[in-house]
């Protein structure tokens, strides 16, 4: 298997947590999807250290060939991204504390305190600084424009995106199988912001998991759906 051992390690641990399944499921947009993610699930201590050793592997490996990808604060759009922010932090430590151990973390509140500090932002200031968002995934992008919008108005300027899992999907349509080439929705946004959008593992990596298990009717339907639906971008 050609991954590399962090996610290898990250994908096992999602099929074991059952955050990623393979079957018949129906997904917001009507599609059926021989799979589903669902990061959600990892709330235990164990599938916790996993997803952000993930996410801070992640980062350093990209940052690792693109010595220009500078940053200074992962932010975590309320509420999904505010723990993985602050474990990712941690783990980037881990990894290379000369490297990462000033970096910081900040999160949105989804109503602005009016006493004490008050503000909608907790942790460290966003202004004047190279800001990264985690998240979990991104679907239709509206969140993830809300959370660019937080950060612009703080005075923070944004220079990456950084989820769990890029389906390579193309967006849902009226016509949605007419077979028209679409992006997806991250290539809309690494179009429209001019930044890069990392994603932990991508359908084809889970495909590539898959190729290496053997697991042939599993294998057969992925390969289907991604010729489906598969992304322009």
């Amino acid at each position: 298997m050609s991954l590399p051992a962090y996610k290898q390690n990250f994908v096992k641990d999602c099929v074991s947590a059952e955050a990623l399944k393979f079957g018949t499921f129906t997904l917001k947009s009507k599609r059926v999807s021989p799979y589903f993610f669902n990061a959600g699930l990892f709330h235990r201590a164990d599938l916790l250290r996993s997803i952000s050793s993930a996410y801070a592997h992640t980062l350093k490996a990209h940052g690792d060939v693109n010595p220009d990808f500078q940053w200074d604060i992962l932010f975590g759009p309320a509420y999904k991204g505010i723990p993985l922010a602050a474990a990712t932090v941690d783990k980037l430590a881990d990894l290379d504390m000369e490297k990462y151990g000033k970096k910081s973390y900040s999160f949105n509140r989804k109503e602005a305190k009016d006493h004490g500090e008050g503000g909608n932002i907790v942790g460290a200031s966003l202004k004047g600084k190279k800001v990264v968002i985690v998240d979990d995934v991104i679907t239709a992008g509206t969140a993830i424009r809300e959370a660019i919008d937080i950060i612009k108005k703080e005075g923070g300027e944004l220079v990456g995106i950084i989820v769990a899992f890029d389906r390579l999907e193309k967006a849902p349509s009226a016509t949605d199988d007419d077979g028209t080439p679409r992006p997806s929705a991250i290539g809309e946004v690494r179009k429209q912001y001019g930044i890069p959008v990392l994603a932990i593992l991508t359908l084809d990596d889970v495909v590539e998991y898959l190729r290496g298990l053997g697991s042939e009717e599993d294998l057969k339907r992925l390969d289907e759906y991604r010729a489906k639906y598969r992304a322009s971008d």
